[in-house]
């Protein structure tokens, strides 16, 4: 059975759907879209660093306070992810790797920017994931991902952004930065197939907000089985909603502020 067909999947992707388009139905957005699109990269992004390691409120992230390469990296590609929506899925190789550049570009030598690991080069962990694939393995498998990204579907945009997020995860291709990454490439899927196409909701927040079950349902996905990967498709659908609510919130503060409804 196709996972996108189990029935916790299905409702899953139907309340997702739905509370994503009552935030894109907000009037707020009409005329700040802009600010509430900013806001949500920035949450997301130090969110995403966090999970990856960082230390930093979101007030040090806001005024650029924060040296932390993580955060820096996770900045750059927050900032990044709208010019790279129309390439994801004609060249999503090439959009891995400059995700890498700008995730990793004070992090690691020039030389190991944007290129796959290789055989004994070392892999972080923050995630405590264990021990990754092999560099052989991850070049057979980034290829089949690539062509999953190019071969049309009818699976949800969600349930497609998932396993890419997944995937990326648990292969660590890079060797450092490989979460923020993966986020950004889950955040690209859910832009590019039209759940999230102003680029709204701050994904990232919602698995840093349930760290814990982030791990034991990247654990259940690892498993390969229906039912662990079903279990990552809705955390991943719940870590969407959580993103939304935040938006929504951005949204009536900035209504509020404006004294306007």
């Amino acid at each position: 059975m196709r996972i996108a067909e189990l029935p916790e999947v299905a409702r899953a992707v139907d309340e997702t759907r739905g509370l994503v388009d009552l935030l894109i139905g907000q009037r707020v957005l009409r005329r700040r879209g802009s600010d509430v699109s900013m806001e949500a990269a920035l949450r997301g992004a130090r969110a995403s660093a966090v999970l990856e390691g960082a230390d930093a409120t979101l007030e040090q992230v806001r005024s650029g306070e924060s040296e932390d390469p993580r955060v820096k990296g996770s900045l750059r590609v927050s900032g990044e992810l709208g010019l790279l929506v129309e390439t994801w899925a004609k060249a999503p190789r090439q959009v891995l790797a400059r995700l890498h550049v700008l995730a990793a570009a004070d992090a690691v030598a020039p030389e190991a920017l944007g290129r796959p690991r290789r055989a004994g080069e070392e892999v972080s962990d923050p995630l405590g994931i264990g021990a990754p694939p092999s560099a052989a393995e991850v070049a057979v498998r980034l290829e089949a991902l690539a062509s999953l990204l190019a071969t049309p579907t009818d699976a949800p945009a969600l349930v497609v952004g998932a396993v890419v997020h997944g995937e990326l995860l648990a292969l660590r291709p890079f060797g450092w930065g490989d979460g923020i990454v993966a986020r950004a490439a889950e955040r690209l899927t859910l832009m590019e197939r039209g759940l999230d196409p102003n680029s709204l909701v701050p994904t990232q927040l919602g698995h840093e907000q349930r760290r814990a079950e982030y791990v034991r349902a990247l654990h259940g996905y690892l498993t390969g089985t229906p039912e662990g990967v079903s279990g990552w498709v809705v955390h991943c659908a719940q870590a969407v909603m959580d993103g939304a609510r935040d938006s929504l919130a951005t949204c009536e503060a900035i209504r509020r502020a404006s004294g306007r409804s």
